[in-house]
């Protein structure tokens, strides 16, 4: 549970409660962001993600002497705004759709450190990432690699790739979210041979640079052995390969995946912590196997944005149902955060205005959708709350933006960006006209 005094712990280390009893998130105070620019209001702390976005840039320093390099996982959040920031950083992208592309190239990233990702991408999406000078395709299976190097040489273009692996690994998360179990859309399986049938169509290709191999367990994972254990056998394949093909591989991308806090009890692993245990699995592998280092990509996405990002929402009607529960409902709800209606996530979240009071009110906080299913969390304690009370849904930087939706005809909310106290808004908020702008 929050601590709701000044001295206390907050569930995140950038959120604070100001002598006014207000919660703040980098210095800001969340009520006044409130009245300035309306609710509901995805709030992101950028010093937060740029400290992460180092933290992540210096491991990869220390572990492998600069021989790889972190990309940010766009899924879990992509505007222009977040693209110029991992480009200050000297980050690279992970984009998973011709759209978080457009997005990244507006924001004026250099196209070499993108690599695209995708089990489906369309000939229209692979043509624009070829033009665009995408540095790696992540291919996902085989009618994907035989279109690829059909439409790069159409355009007279090579593609350097690599090939996703699902190496047999079930991290303890949400099924929705596993994904390098042998039962998944994506990847090639190692244990039917598909995954060696590929490497060698990947050498033989004509139009094609097979660069090296890559895998993502899951999502949300607190362990790190399941990522030490990937490690371990996406060096074995690579082995393989050279065995096979007498191609050395020299680039290997490990994913992502780290959790992180949404309640307090939820306990992640330090990131620099994972950086350093796996990659002494990837040193004595490849002396092991008697393989050169290879680079090294990872894949943070959740775990740069999502204890950065806030939520603030307006409290509307408090209806108490006797000896059942209490619905507060809000402005906003599944069109803006629909991960509790899809995966039941948990999220703490706290009265702004009323943040240094007791957290004893035992409520279901309701969305304002016509679904019965439309709710942020159930069976949640906050402090009591009344009708224009500011409602603040920690931890959710993460794959609530980007999976917001016009459901109801409800406008997006607007994104702000606070540095050193000071807000500005990264996205506007769609207005009604936004909403009918494409209709005939």
């Amino acid at each position: 549970m929050i601590g709701y005094e000044g001295n206390r712990k907050m569930l995140n280390d950038n959120l604070q409660i100001n002598k006014a009893g207000h919660l703040t998130i980098c210095g800001a105070d969340t009520v006044l962001l409130a009245k300035q620019y309306g609710t509901p209001l995805y709030v992101m702390d950028e010093n937060k993600i740029r400290s992460i976005c180092r933290m992540y840039k210096k491991s990869i320093e220390q572990c492998y002497g600069g021989n790889g390099l972190p990309l940010f996982a766009s899924k879990a959040f992509c505007c222009k705004e977040i693209c110029r920031i991992m480009k200050e950083e000297g980050m690279g992208l992970d984009v998973v759709s011709g759209g978080e592309l457009y997005t990244a190239m507006q924001a004026g990233f250099p196209a070499e450190k993108i690599q695209f990702h995708g089990n489906n991408k369309t000939p229209d999406e692979i043509s624009y990432a070829l033009t665009s000078g995408v540095g790696h395709f992540v291919v996902d299976n085989l009618a994907e690699l035989e279109l690829l190097d059909e439409i790069s040489g159409k355009l007279q273009k090579n593609a350097n790739i690599l090939l996703r692996i699902k190496p047999g690994i079930d991290a303890h998360t949400h099924k929705f979210i596993r994904t390098g179990q042998i039962d998944s859309k994506f990847g090639f399986a190692l244990e039917t041979g598909e995954a060696m049938e590929a490497a060698k169509a990947a050498v033989q290709a004509d139009h094609l640079t097979l660069l090296g191999m890559h895998c993502h367990i899951g999502s949300q994972i607190f362990e790190i052995q399941p990522f030490e254990l990937a490690a371990k056998v996406m060096l074995g394949f690579i082995r393989d390969v050279k065995k096979e093909t007498g191609v050395e591989l020299h680039e290997l991308n490990l994913g992502g995946g780290f959790g992180i806090r949404y309640t307090d009890k939820d306990q992640p692993v330090p990131y620099d912590s994972y950086m350093e245990k796996v990659s002494q699995t990837v040193h004595c592998c490849c002396e092991e196997y008697s393989l050169s280092l290879p680079k090294i990509y990872i894949e943070p996405g959740r775990s740069i944005v999502g204890e950065a990002g806030l939520t603030l929402y307006t409290i509307g009607s408090v209806k108490q149902i006797p000896n059942i529960r209490t619905y507060v409902s809000v402005d906003g709800g599944m069109t803006d955060n629909p991960r509790y209606i899809l995966y039941q996530s948990e999220y703490e979240a706290v009265v702004a205005n009323k943040a240094n009071q007791p957290a004893d009110y035992k409520v279901t906080i309701a969305g304002r959708c016509c679904e019965s299913g439309d709710l942020i969390q159930e069976g949640t304690y906050i402090q009591h709350c009344v009708p224009g009370d500011l409602l603040a849904v920690l931890s959710t930087g993460a794959y609530n933006y980007s999976m917001a939706s016009n459901y109801n005809r409800v406008p997006r909310p607007a994104v702000l960006f606070v540095k050193d106290g000071v807000p500005r808004v990264a996205v506007r908020r769609e207005s009604y006209d936004d909403l009918v702008r494409n209709d005939i």
